[in-house]
């Protein structure tokens, strides 16, 4: 147990210190920041026409911006964990990998009384950490800006809506995190172990719903799911691929916690969904033979 969790600490240090995930993360931070600014600059924008046209009595509608969730104002973040996040969590994998392949540090720990399965739950773990204080700081910055935008502290329930947000970020960045670690460990080449995962991810978040519901590529980045096709093909694929499509059972969860649900999809299977696919590819992780934890790149 002591072994599992000084490779934890290890883990978390290092990926402090690699350069291509830490660029990532400030890329990540960045559009979270922004996403708030973008967001109170459109509130500033409306409100002033809204209050000239109601000074010149050219309308008597309520301010659109009235009875509103302050929530919405991070409509964004959920697509920017389904690409930055997804991306950041697939390459932080990939590289914890690669960091021990390149170093021979398997077999330096792997001597030591660490068994397969507690050396690889102690990188998990460590990177887990990581994950978890990157969201944890964007949630801070949501909290504060949103409540800057809005002009009152938002209340408990809605940091408590935040808080269950991210959380199922991390569990759905946790599955990607755990796919960038399979590769890392299984293929034969860096460029391989880079490629390979980032195509997985494409395939799901983009190519699976658009065989689902025919939906214009560009109508994938909407933090709201894409409705699926009635009848044909599309019925047909959706119905067999409806599963698979994580980034949109995303987006309903989120929509759901957030208080912006407007489709049919039940929350409950996107969340089951979210949570299988981490539990999946991580047990799948953890099944890694002590044969391939001991090979070395081409």
């Amino acid at each position: 147990m002591s072994g599992m969790f000084a490779v934890g600490r290890h883990e978390m240090l290092s990926a402090l210190r690699d350069r291509l995930p830490r660029t990532l993360l400030i890329v990540f931070l960045g559009m979270i920041a922004a996403s708030s600014l973008i967001g109170w600059l459109t509130n500033q924008t409306v409100t002033a026409v809204y209050n000239q046209l109601l000074t010149d009595g050219l309308t008597k509608a309520p301010n659109p911006f009235t009875g509103v969730s302050p929530l919405r104002y991070m409509s964004n973040t959920v697509i920017y964990i389904i690409l930055i996040g997804a991306l950041l969590a697939t390459v932080a994998g990939v590289q914890a990998s690669l960091r021990d392949r390149k170093t021979n540090t398997a077999d330096l720990v792997l001597s030591r009384p660490v068994s397969t399965i507690g050396y690889l739950t102690g990188k998990l773990l460590g990177q887990g950490v990581w994950l978890a204080m990157i969201l944890s700081i964007s949630a801070v910055t949501n909290w504060i800006s949103i409540s800057a935008i809005t002009g009152t502290v938002l209340s408990a329930t809605q940091a408590a809506q935040i808080a269950l947000f991210y959380s199922t970020g991390w569990v759905f960045l946790m599955g990607f995190l755990s796919i960038g670690m399979i590769s890392g460990l299984r293929s034969r080449t860096e460029a391989t172990a880079l490629l390979g995962p980032i195509l997985f991810w494409a395939v799901l978040v983009f190519v699976v719903p658009q065989l689902g519901t025919a939906a214009h590529p560009v109508s994938l980045l909407n933090p709201v799911a894409s409705p699926p096709s009635q009848g044909g093909f599309f019925q047909l694929m959706n119905a067999a691929l409806g599963p698979l499509a994580i980034g949109e059972h995303f987006k309903t969860a989120s929509s759901f916690v957030l208080g912006m649900n407007s489709s049919d999809a039940s929350p409950g299977l996107s969340f089951a969904v979210i949570v299988l696919f981490a539990v999946t590819t991580i047990a799948a992780l953890l099944a890694t033979p002590r044969t391939v934890l001991r090979s070395t790149l081409t």
